[in-house]
C-alpha cells in the first residue's frame, strides 16, 4: 500500500536523474496524498517528458469519475488482467520520482506513522501507470496510479505490501512501450532487496494532509512519542462512501 509519499530532492537533480527535457521548478513537498497533482515522467515520442498527473487513476471507459472508486494503488499480482490497468500496463507504464513514503503499522492502539526511504537517501521512482481521462465534453484529466506488490522480509514489519521502486538502470525498460510487449517489464514488479531501504517512526503530524513540513521526516523522540499517545484519539469523520472497484485494486482508503 502507498497512500503518502515525500518528494524532496532539487528540482534539477531530479531532472538529471530521470532524464526528462523539461525544466520545471516545484518546491519540496513532505505530505503528498492522493487526489493531489504529483510530478510524473513518461515517453512520449521517443523521449522522457515530464507531467503533473492527479493522483488517483481513472479508466478510460468511466463515464462519471464521481462515482467511481480511488484507485491510487494497482496490484502488481493482477494488474495485467484488471479492466482499469490492463491497457496502461501495455501503453502507459510512468515513473513517479520520490524521496521515501509513509506506513502506518496495523495497531490496536493509536496506529504510529513510519518514513521509509532509501538506505543512501538518493531519490528513486516508483513504477506508476498513467491514463488520460477524457469526459463527455472533451475535457480532458491525467491521472496516475502506484504499482505496489509484496513486501520484502524487512519492510514486513511495517505492512504486507509496498510500492514497486524501479532502479535507475531499469528506467528504460520499464517506461519503453512501444511495442504494446508488457512480459519485459513484468520481472521489475518485485520488492527491493533486503537492506536497499530503512525507516523511522514520525509524528502523528503526517496523519493530517495540511500538515507539509520538513519536520514530518524527522524521527520522533520516545518522550514526543508519550506524548502523542497521551493525546484523546480524534473520532474519525464518516465520509459518503465511494463506489467500490474489485478488493484486488486496493482502493485508496487511507488510515
Amino acid at each position: 500500500m502507498c497512500g503518502r509519499f515525500v518528494l524532496t530532492s532539487a528540482p534539477e537533480a531530479l531532472r538529471r536523474l530521470f532524464g526528462y527535457i523539461e525544466q520545471p521548478n516545484f518546491p519540496p513537498r513532505h505530505n503528498i496524498a492522493p487526489t493531489q497533482p504529483v510530478p510524473v515522467v513518461i515517453i512520449e515520442n521517443g523521449v522522457r517528458r515530464f507531467h503533473l498527473m492527479r493522483w488517483g487513476f481513472i479508466p478510460a471507459w468511466v463515464k462519471d469519475p464521481r462515482g467511481f472508486a480511488l484507485l491510487i494503488n494497482a496490484r502488481a499480482e493482477t494488474v495485467v488482467d484488471k479492466p482499469a490497468f490492463k491497457n496502461a500496463i501495455k501503453r502507459r507504464r510512468c515513473l513517479i520520482p520520490a524521496d521515501g513514503w509513509y506506513e502506518w503499522p496495523p495497531s490496536e492502539a493509536r496506529k504510529r506513522p513510519y518514513f521509509i526511504h532509501a538506505c543512501d537517501g538518493r531519490p528513486f521512482g516508483f513504477a506508476g501507470l498513467a491514463e488520460t481521462w477524457i469526459g463527455p465534453n472533451g475535457e480532458e484529466l491525467d491521472t496516475v496510479a502506484i504499482v505496489t506488490t509484496a513486501a520484502g522480509a524487512d519492510l514486513a514489519v511495517l505492512h504486507p505490501r509496498m510500492p514497486v521502486t524501479i532502479a535507475r538502470g531499469d528506467f528504460d525498460r520499464w517506461l519503453d512501450c512501444s511495442n504494446d510487449d508488457v512480459e519485459a517489464a513484468l520481472p521489475l514488479l518485485t520488492a527491493p532487496e533486503e537492506g536497499e531501504f530503512v525507516w523511522h517512526q514520525v509524528s502523528t503530524r503526517v496523519n493530517r494532509v495540511a500538515n507539509d513540513d520538513a519536520q514530518l521526516i524527522l524521527p520522533i523522540s520516545a518522550e514526543a512519542a508519550a506524548a502523542e499517545e497521551a493525546q484523546p484519539v480524534k473520532k474519525a469523520v464518516q465520509r459518503k462512501p465511494v463506489a467500490a472497484a474489485s478488493d484486488d485494486d486496493e482502493q485508496g482508503s487511507l488510515f
